[in-house]
């Protein structure tokens, strides 16, 4: 199976149901996220879990990489934490992390995805079989394209609003 990223057309866009859609909105403007249940259904109903509670609201992206990816999820904002839940166990595909495909952040234990993600600004396929995938961005990505870039970030972008599309 290999990625491919819509371009941004409103069609496009209402690809994927309602309930497994998600709407973030950043600085400058909307990113929508196709969920894959059929590829990581314990990361997706986590993903779907944090963004119904609110927890991505206000969170910044922390490390963020030009050519490589956007990292965010952490409310502690340093890359080392986390959601109170229970750590994940890996839920590995063959799906190709290609532009805008979306993956878990995890410690070198292939089990401890919690609630930190990343988006993919490129082709990433040195990635393959190593983080779960659990997304990708079918609407949007020139908003994602305009996150700040750092290790961390001077002045770091942040997730305005996260939501499930069956909630709005």
């Amino acid at each position: 199976m290999t990625a491919t990223i819509a371009t941004g057309s409103n069609e496009q866009a209402k690809a994927a149901s309602p309930e497994n859609t998600i709407h973030m909105e950043l600085k400058n403007g909307t990113v929508t996220i196709e969920l894959f249940p059929d590829l990581a259904p314990k990361h997706v109903e986590r993903i779907k879990e944090l963004t119904r509670e609110g927890f991505y609201d206000g969170i910044v992206f922390h490390r963020v990489i030009s050519g490589f990816m956007a990292q965010t999820g952490d409310p502690t904002g340093t890359g080392t934490g986390g959601s109170d839940k229970p750590d994940l166990p890996a839920e590995f595909s063959d799906y190709n992390f290609s532009r805008g495909v979306i993956g878990m952040a995890r410690t070198i234990d292939v089990n401890s995805a919690n609630s930190q993600f990343f988006i993919c600004f490129d082709d990433c396929s040195f990635l393959n079989g190593q983080y779960t995938i659990w997304g990708r961005v079918i609407s949007g990505m020139e908003n994602v394209d305009k996150i700040a870039v750092g290790e961390p970030p001077a002045n770091p972008d942040k997730i305005i609003k996260m939501t499930v599309a069956a909630d709005e």
